[in-house]
């Protein structure tokens, strides 16, 4: 948090003979506000990277992401409705058309190993953590498109950088729903 130092107001207590006494030390409300309005947690530079790194992880949201809000608003525009992250199917698809048993898994390229550009091709540092990590949530995807698929449910997968493309995308969703 960021402080600065501000006058005493009328009706504080206080003396006024010393200027240096009667300074109270308060938070700067711009600086909250605009903290709160952000989606990146603001970590001070004094603190290490990696506690920068872990502020900018815990930022990183699985639901209601930027290519998920992209799929709803088209499939939404499209006079489709749907329930959202049903936790009694396996993996807990993005959206669920029930009385279609179809199912739309909106994916990020880099946590999901798409290997586009968009998701590029893996990550720069810590090798020994994300190439497994992300192996391992390919491996979890595949099973739990199968399980869908033994329940009788039919899934759709959308990547992060197909949804740049919406025209192709429309055409996708459509003939996948009807």
């Amino acid at each position: 948090m960021i402080f600065y130092l501000a006058p005493l107001s009328r009706g504080e207590v206080g003396s006024r003979s010393d200027p240096g006494e009667g300074l109270l030390l308060r938070q700067s409300i711009e600086t909250k506000r605009r903290a709160e309005r952000s989606a990146v947690f603001v970590v001070p530079r004094n603190h290490s990277r990696a506690a920068r790194r872990s502020a900018n992880m815990r930022a990183i949201r699985s639901k209601n992401t930027t290519p998920e809000l992209t799929v709803r608003r088209l499939v939404y525009s499209l006079g489709y409705r749907y329930r959202l992250h049903r936790k009694d199917l396996p993996g807990k698809p993005d959206l669920v058309f029930g009385t279609r048993r179809k199912v739309i898994f909106v994916h990020g390229c880099y946590w999901h190993g798409h290997g586009c550009k968009v998701g590029g091709t893996g990550a720069k540092s810590n090798r020994d953590y994300w190439g497994p990590k992300i192996s391992g949530n390919k491996a979890r995807d595949k099973r739990r498109l199968a399980e869908l698929r033994k329940l009788g449910w039919k899934c759709l997968v959308v990547w992060e950088c197909e949804t740049s493309g919406l025209r192709g995308l429309e055409r996708r969703i459509r003939k996948f729903l009807d």
